[in-house]
């Protein structure tokens, strides 16, 4: 009979998931959960101003967990994006478009704040590589 695959851990060195009791993300046999990702540098720890360039570090930061799991970015079958003001998708697009316009995951864009006021995007995937 098949083994249960074992639950890995991944993290980002992120001070948040510590204090918040979190992963950046769990992988448990052919699926990835990668908790909502803002659009820090997690090399600098700093955080753009402009919301498209919050989107290429939240991206950045999610091929570089998925390649840690053993994913890849066309693994992606859900995401979920948390925008802070509507006005701010127009900016956003072009980097979806760029990210994942081959991939065309399942997704959800939901505007409402988020922890911290420099915060302006926050993207949430789910990849699957049965």
């Amino acid at each position: 009979e098949d083994m249960p695959s074992p639950r890995r851990l991944i993290s980002t060195g992120s001070p948040f998931e510590q204090t918040m009791g979190y992963s950046r993300a769990v992988v448990q046999g052919d699926w990835c959960f990668i908790s909502g990702v803002t659009g820090y540098d997690y090399q600098t720890m700093s955080m753009p101003e402009a919301v498209n360039a919050q989107a290429q570090n939240c991206f950045d930061t999610i091929a570089s967990v998925l390649d840690e799991a053993g994913f890849e970015m066309t693994d992606i079958a859900r995401v979920q994006y948390t925008v802070v003001d509507r006005a701010l998708v127009s900016e956003v697009q072009p980097v979806l478009e760029a990210r994942l316009a081959q991939i065309r995951p399942a997704a959800t864009m939901v505007i409402a704040d988020l922890i911290e006021a420099a915060m302006l995007i926050e993207v949430e995937v789910t990849a699957f590589r049965g």
